[in-house]
């Protein structure tokens, strides 16, 4: 791999965050090669860290690559380290409530004149608007948005399985940012980029939008009667009651299907003949294929549909991704020592620029792991530094 600098090496992010946002935002940054503090509170860290159930997984995945800073805030001493670690930060990324860094004397009003190179990623739940002081989380917007509707039953809204909305607003942070660095090149400035939860799962929903636009009526949810696209593009239930999902999503495929597996009665219907002809016939189709899969063994439900080429997938869970052979076989998966000590793989981030390696360069960091060394660049000495943790400023 070529061991050129990565394409942000050189560039220094404070990041104030939590839950999953603003440590996505970080996350991408960081291993795109930008050296990222994490600032967290003193004495316990972000409260990321000891969250249960499915928040468990939140900070051992998501600190990767990070340094750790853990100040109190609320000292002259602590925004005193903050203010010298600004005279050498390029971007600062925050995710905490409308107000909060204001009140603290870090908003981007008061920054953006004393560092005026400064880029400054607020992300929020709504752009500013009617709705900007309301409290959003993931699964707030995607109820508010449509998107738990068009996912569940009709009547039974459903949220999507992972924090979907808060990884892709993350992310569009990230775009906003690379977009602030560019500008930053032509005018020398730093300037506000603000992503939000609400417009992220909008533009989500904008498909939607317009084919109920273009139909006249709303839309059905995509967990009733679908107005599928395709004329298979279903799951199936196999012999060992697992399932798997099969497309068809054109005429060859639909040739190649009917050989393959050896539904030569199907190829001879000229009603089928044609994508939109099985969508006409779904209603007999696909509970004759449902019949037919029901029969067969997974392993060869999957071999035949690999000989067809069209597209399938065996409905998995999250620990099944740990043995996959492809995630395995292309270094898809990054071992991880986690900060409380078990090591595991976890997904490395899926872009590819030419021979870069985003490999795991620090494994998620412990509260205040990085103090020592941070504070001795900014210049204070190691009893300076025993003091600030006696008095509880640094950790």
């Amino acid at each position: 791999m070529d061991q050129r600098p990565l394409p942000l090496d050189g560039l220094r992010v404070l990041e104030f965050s939590h839950a999953v946002l603003g440590p996505t935002c970080g996350m991408l940054l960081a291993d795109f090669g930008a050296e990222v503090i994490k600032i967290e509170p003193v004495p316990r860290g972000d409260p990321t860290r000891y969250l249960r159930g499915f928040g468990i997984g939140f900070a051992p995945y998501l600190l990767r690559n990070r340094k750790s800073l853990a100040l109190n805030l609320k000292t002259t001493a602590g925004v005193e380290i903050i203010h010298k670690l600004l005279a050498s930060t390029d971007i600062l990324i925050e995710n905490f409530g409308p107000g909060t860094l204001d009140r603290l004397g870090f908003g981007y009003k008061e920054l953006s004149p004393i560092y005026p190179r400064l880029i400054y990623c607020a992300l929020k739940g709504f752009m500013p608007g009617p709705y900007e002081k309301r409290i959003a989380l993931d699964e707030i917007v995607q109820m508010m948005s449509g998107l738990a509707y068009m996912t569940g039953p009709p009547g039974q809204p459903l949220r999507a399985g992972a924090s979907i909305m808060d990884m892709t607003t993350g992310m569009m942070g990230v775009i906003g940012i690379l977009l602030a660095l560019r500008d930053r090149e032509q005018t020398g400035k730093g300037q506000l980029v603000r992503s939000a939860l609400f417009e992220t799962a909008t533009l989500f929903m904008g498909s939607h939008m317009a084919a109920s636009a273009v139909l006249g009526h709303p839309m059905p949810s995509m967990a009733g009667k679908r107005l599928g696209a395709w004329g298979i593009y279903h799951q199936f239930t196999v012999a060992d009651g697992r399932i798997v999902f099969v497309g068809v999503t054109s005429d060859k495929q639909w040739e190649r299907f009917c050989h393959c597996f050896n539904r030569p009665d199907l190829l001879a219907k000229p009603e089928l003949a044609t994508n939109n002809g099985r969508v006409d016939a779904g209603e007999w189709l696909i509970p004759e294929l449902r019949r037919m899969f029901s029969q067969m063994e997974r392993s060869q439900v999957i071999r035949l549909c690999d000989e067809a080429n069209i597209p399938f997938a065996p409905v998995a869970q999250p620990e099944d991704l740990f043995d996959d052979p492809h995630l395995n076989e292309t270094g898809a998966l990054l071992e991880t020592v986690l900060h409380t000590g078990e090591s595991t793989k976890l997904p490395r981030v899926p872009v590819a620029v030419g021979e870069h390696d985003f490999i795991l360069r620090r494994n998620p960091p412990t509260v205040g792991a990085d103090a020592d060394d941070l504070l001795a660049e900014l210049g204070y000495d190691q009893d300076t530094v025993a003091n600030l943790r006696k008095e509880g400023i640094v950790v």
